[in-house]
């Protein structure tokens, strides 16, 4: 695997942590800038938005330009805003920062994607994949770990210099690393291309599959914390190191998943989701008991990453003519379901219905990821020219 893709995984450990650590820096940055805690809590909300919108617009209006300068200039972007979100004290110039950085950082996972599907032969995609998603997985173990530290100590301003910091510290990688100019084998790439090879129902299909996925998983996850406290009964200080266990799991999950996925992607989706279906609904019958419950976090990060290279390969088999467009259109379908799997939840919540509901809602939006992996590998087993391309691809690069 080429430094380049390591590097690219590590800018996106700096830019994830950002948008995981809020999750821990809630209360301070509700006292010090003088808004209640939900309003604050809407700084996470803006950072989903800028990342919705970011990666096709960001991929569209940058798509002839070189992904070496593409990439330092959303690196740039990102740590500026985190500089101007340090140094103010103005609720709404923070929210504007979180928008802007969201919004570039989905940028930058939409060119690094198609920067590192570049940089490996065809049969290594899953497995560039999973390093660049890997970073993001480091996030949820160290880098929410260590800026909640940072935030309780140095205060969460401190937190957002570090990422600014680790920030121009990826630069400096991307700039020793990352060729310059335009791969030779793209020509000359154009809106007016990719977005003709992206018009493939086959490839939408594909994204909402990886929509259906995370939104399972993170209806689930992204209630964890009052699921182990109010449910579970683990006292609130040993909640970080439970998710420190789902951070690992996530890891191992990945990591596995980066090695098998180029080879076997649908029965890669199929067992993670599978998985992920029956660990949730386990996790929902067996909340209020720790020595069951804890376990099963550790297996909902395996199976929910597990799924993540097949999900971010798969795009590039369907669309070889819209690197660009095709991971940015995934990296959307990928913040769908981190959007809408909490926004469920909190309505089975909302619904006093408790937080093992949450869980049951995952079981339910996986049952549906589930039948659409079924309908894409149908098709694909149905005669799909792009499939045996792939595979010819594949032997040939063997």
């Amino acid at each position: 695997m080429p430094l380049a893709v390591y590097i690219l995984g590590l800018s996106i450990f700096a830019q994830g942590t950002s948008e995981l650590m809020l999750a821990g820096l809630l209360p301070g940055m509700a006292a010090d800038l003088g808004v209640s805690i939900p309003d604050a809590g809407l700084l996470i909300s803006a950072f989903a938005l800028g990342m919705l919108v970011g990666a096709p617009l960001l991929a569209v209006a940058t798509i002839r330009l070189p992904r070496r300068t593409v990439l330092l200039s959303f690196l740039a972007i990102f740590a500026l805003s985190h500089v101007a979100g340090a140094l103010t004290a103005d609720y709404a110039v923070l929210f504007a920062t979180r928008v802007v950085g969201a919004f570039v950082y989905a940028g930058f996972w939409a060119v690094a994607a198609a920067t590192a599907i570049g940089l490996v032969p065809v049969n290594a995609r899953a497995k560039a994949m999973s390093v660049l998603a890997g970073g993001l997985t480091v996030a949820t173990i160290l880098g929410l770990a260590a800026g909640t530290v940072i935030g309780q100590h140095l205060g969460w301003r401190a937190a957002f210099w570090a990422v600014a910091g680790l920030s121009a510290l990826s630069a400096i990688g991307v700039l020793a690393t990352i060729p310059g100019g335009r791969p030779k084998t793209e020509g000359a790439p154009s809106v007016t291309t990719e977005l003709r090879a992206i018009a493939r129902p086959r490839l939408w299909l594909a994204y909402g599959v990886t929509a259906l996925t995370t939104g399972a998983l993170l209806a689930t996850f992204s209630y964890l914390s009052p699921l182990l406290t109010g449910v579970t009964g683990i006292d609130e200080p040993w909640v970080p190191a439970v998710l420190a266990l789902y951070g690992a799991g996530s890891l191992i999950g990945i990591t596995i998943g980066g090695r098998i996925g180029d080879a076997r992607p649908f029965p890669l989706l199929f067992t993670g989701v599978v998985g992920l279906v029956l660990t949730s609904a386990a996790l929902a019958l067996s909340a209020e008991v720790a020595v069951l419950a804890i376990p099963l976090i550790f297996l909902l990060g395996a199976f929910g990453f597990g799924t993540n290279p097949a999900l971010n390969a798969r795009p590039f088999a369907l669309a070889k003519n819209a690197p660009t467009l095709a991971a940015a259109f995934n990296v959307a379908a990928f913040n769908v379901g981190i959007t809408v799997g909490p926004w469920v939840g909190g309505l089975m919540i909302s619904a006093d219905l408790g937080y093992a509901s949450v869980a049951w809602t995952g079981v339910a939006i996986g049952v549906v990821a589930l039948a659409a992996a079924a309908l894409s590998a149908a098709l694909e087993r149905g005669g799909n020219p792009l499939r045996k391309t792939h595979e010819v691809e594949i032997r040939s690069a063997a």
